[in-house]
Formats: structure tokens, C-alpha cells, sequence
């Protein structure tokens, strides 16, 4: 292609990155598609080159949007285009999402059902492809004191999850802790082994004192709460957690 080609392609380019923002700039993210939404995150980190065909190349290798904002640095950088500095940026702009759902959230609120816990729990799983251990510590009147991961892995390595989460527990002070863990690529449904890890670290904390409110186990923008499940109902309450009223 001979310099009055390129010149002409440069152009064209230049003239569709600004139409693209200032359509952005006019009505926000409305009616754009997925595929628009990236070639525009893009633009910022992949200067004077066509982002279309990567936009495309990303929805195709992770799915759709969420997918692409959660998939790995490692993972990005394989798809054909995308640089160093583009894949930190769509890895940075997923974790601005989580980020401000959870910092605009009360850091006082009050917990005392599993919609209010799942409110406050989901957007600190957002983006997380690890499964990880989440303590929720609270006062007598479910008031959050303190919020925590205290492991990553599963919980059902429950020696480890229950010293964690104990000393979380002792260390705010805290009368009722609620827990939540993550099921990266699975569904928001407790297995018999997090059932069981859930007894055990219900009873160790009842020796100190502690009330479990609550387990959620999330997957995606889904969770389940146990003490919400029949089967483990009768644990969570303030009498009778081994199975006696």
C-alpha cells in the first residue's frame, strides 16, 4: 500500500474513533453493541489501528463482555492484537466495576437477611476466577465490623478456613460472621463437602461465642443461601445448631 493509502486508511480510522466517542459522549453506552462497547475500550489502549476485528476476536474466544473483562492478562494477550497495554486496560476496567459496586456500597450496613447479604457479598466476587473465602464479621445487630478473604482455594480445607476465620472473627470483635465462597465455574449450588465444612466451622465458632448467620456460595451474579436451603436451616439458628432444640 503506497503512503496516499495509508494516509487515506488513517483517516478513515480516525474519523470512526471519533464518531464512536462522540456517540458515547451523546448517549452513553446505550444501544451499543458488545462487540462497540470493546472496539471502544480499545481505542484507548491500542492507538491509530482498527479494533474492530479484535473486538470481534475477543467475543469470540471468551463469550460476550462480562466474559472478556474477566478473562486473564495471560488469556487476553493470545488473542491476535491485543497488546500488553490492552490487556492490562480491559483487566483494569473489570476490576474498576468491582471495585466501585463494592466501595458504593454502606460500609454500616445492616445484615440481617440473605437479599442484604448477597447485596453486600456479590460484587466483591465480581470478576474473581479463583475460589475464595469471604468473612463477613458483624455486631449482635448484624452491623458490619469488619470484610475480609481470609483464603483462596476451596473452603472445604476447612483446618485452614476455620483458624482463618476465627481469628477475623476474635480480632473485630465480632458476635455473628456471615461466610461466602465462589464457584468460578461451576453453579451457586453447596456441595455435600461445603456442607459439611460449614457444621464445622458453625460449631467452632459457637464455642467462642460467634453466631454463623449465614453461607453463601456465588456463582456469577447468582448466590445461595444456605440458611435460606430446609436442609441447613436449623444451623444458623441461635439455639439448637447441632440439630437440637
Amino acid at each position: 500500500m503506497g503512503l496516499e493509502g495509508k494516509q487515506k486508511n488513517s483517516g478513515i480510522r480516525d474519523g470512526h474513533r471519533e464518531r464512536l466517542k462522540q456517540r458515547f459522549l451523546r448517549e452513553g453506552l446505550r444501544g451499543f453493541e458488545e462487540h462497540q462497547i470493546l472496539e471502544l475500550l480499545l481505542f484507548f489502549g491500542i492507538p491509530r489501528k482498527d479494533t474492530n476485528e479484535m473486538a470481534h476476536a475477543l467475543l469470540n474466544r471468551f463469550w460476550n463482555l462480562p466474559g472478556v473483562l474477566k478473562a486473564s492478562y495471560d488469556e487476553l494477550i493470545k488473542v491476535k492484537g491485543i497488546t500488553a497495554n490492552a490487556a492490562v486496560l480491559i483487566r483494569f476496567s473489570g476490576s474498576l466495576i468491582r471495585e466501585y459496586y463494592d466501595r458504593d456500597l454502606p460500609k454500616d450496613m445492616i445484615l440481617d437477611t440473605p437479599d442484604k447479604i448477597g447485596e453486600y457479598v456479590l460484587p466483591k466476587f465480581l470478576g474473581e476466577q479463583n475460589e475464595r473465602v469471604l468473612v463477613v464479621c458483624m455486631d449482635n445487630k448484624c452491623k458490619v465490623l469488619s470484610c475480609a478473604f481470609v483464603s483462596e482455594g476451596s473452603i472445604n480445607a476447612t483446618e485452614i478456613s476455620v483458624r482463618r476465620i476465627l481469628e477475623q472473627a476474635i480480632t473485630s470483635h465480632a458476635t455473628a460472621v456471615v461466610i461466602a465462597h465462589n464457584h468460578p465455574s461451576g453453579f451457586a449450588l453447596p456441595s455435600a463437602e461445603d456442607q459439611a465444612s460449614t457444621r464445622t466451622i458453625a460449631q467452632v465458632l459457637d464455642v467462642a461465642g460467634i453466631r454463623l448467620v449465614d453461607h453463601l456460595v456465588i456463582a456469577e451474579d447468582d448466590f445461595v443461601s444456605m440458611r435460606s436451603t430446609p436442609t441447613m436451616a436449623a444451623l444458623f439458628q441461635p439455639q439448637g445448631r447441632d440439630g437440637r432444640k
